[in-house]
């Protein structure tokens, strides 16, 4: 029979990150391209494979550490992102081991909140009006080398390949939106400031990323896979501005945006559920999130470290050279961890997720 079913590598994002998963800003960064978690979806040389993935995400739900803070949907205060992502991936492969891949992703944010505008407080905001800043537009553009370790001709029931690549700032870092203020008399106006950094197009930094793919066939239908992704950011922070200009920050420390590094890793079963009708089944785990501190560089500026665990289960379809793999990963854990400003400033700030992420992946090999 067939070997494990053809499955599009996902790795975060992803975000996210440039989406992420809610106000921490995991961008959308790999999600397309890859080159699969069997023998099968190994690519020959001189093969070409496209890729177009979509993300989408509701974050709603504040977290302080892993404490939910569900006070804050009660009062309706809570910030609400609305994430869809469009990720364009292709890759070409020199042989059976090496190849190379491009990934870029194409958002769209709306973020809707009260205390960037009038504020929560009833004094300041007494009608609790909230409002909407947006930022679509292509994300930062990922350029990856990628490289099987064994022979794929000889080692068809297990392989695995790293990958190492460039992460370029080509989203906007300092997308602008205009922001609510409220005089004392109740007359409206509006400063322009810049989103909010959950929802910014890129991070402004040049990145170096490394992966690791694979997969080991168990029995004649399961196998397992695993995947995994750290993106080194040296930058410490871009030029982003943290606050309208009406409202300074005179802390130097969060003044800025900080450029973070980002990480995700998946770990599941894949099994195939009709080898004839190429449908398969998968259920694993998965984590991602930003860092508190940066592997290289400093960890300065403003930014909302956390991570998110999911548990993901999938299906994917394959006719031929094409792929179809759709997943809902379902978070049991969400955890805000204190940023490198909260621990010298001795405070713990907060931030919002979702309960799911919508992801789906189709791909043709030519």
């Amino acid at each position: 029979m067939k070997n494990i079913l053809l499955i599009a590598l996902l790795f975060v994002g992803a975000t996210s990150i440039t989406f992420g998963q809610g106000c921490v800003a995991v961008r959308h960064m790999s999600c397309s391209v890859g080159t699969g978690t069997n023998a099968n979806a190994m690519l020959h040389p001189g093969a070409w494979q496209v890729a177009l993935g979509f993300r989408s995400l509701h974050s709603y739900k504040h977290f302080v550490g892993a404490d939910y803070q569900p006070q804050r949907e009660a009062a309706n205060n809570n910030v609400i992102n609305d994430s869809q992502s469009l990720d364009l991936g292709i890759t070409y492969s020199f042989t059976d081991r090496f190849s190379v891949s491009a990934n870029l992703p194409i958002n769209f944010n709306l973020r809707s909140s009260m205390y960037e505008h009038y504020g929560n407080a009833v004094a300041g905001n007494p009608d609790q009006k909230r409002f909407s800043t947006m930022a679509n537009g292509i994300g930062d553009l990922r350029l990856t080398a990628y490289y099987w370790i064994l022979d794929p001709l000889k080692h068809a029931k297990g392989n695995f390949s790293l990958g190492l690549g460039l992460k370029l700032p080509t989203g906007n870092s300092n997308v602008m939106d205009v922001v609510h203020r409220r005089k004392s008399d109740g007359t409206d106006y509006t400063v322009e400031k810049a989103v909010d950094q959950s929802i910014q197009l890129g991070d402004g930094g040049v990145g170096i990323n490394l992966e690791i793919q694979g997969y080991q066939q168990l029995f004649n239908r399961t196998s397992v896979y695993y995947n995994a992704f750290y993106l080194s950011n040296p930058r410490n922070t871009n030029t982003t501005l943290q606050n309208a200009p009406d409202k300074p920050v005179t802390d130097l420390m969060v003044q800025y945006h900080s450029v973070a590094d980002q990480y995700a890793g998946r770990v599941g079963l894949n099994y195939v559920l009709s080898s004839t009708a190429g449908i398969g089944a998968t259920l694993g785990a998965r984590i991602e999130g930003i860092p508190a501190y940066d592997l290289i560089g400093g960890s300065d500026g403003f930014r909302r470290p956390g991570f998110i665990f999911s548990i993901e289960p999938g299906v994917s379809y394959t006719r031929k050279n094409t792929v179809l793999f759709v997943s809902l990963p379902l978070a049991t854990q969400r955890n805000r961890i204190k940023s490198f400003n909260d621990w010298a400033n001795n405070k713990h700030g907060d931030a919002a997720f979702a309960d799911y992420l919508l992801s789906a992946t189709i791909s043709q090999r030519f």
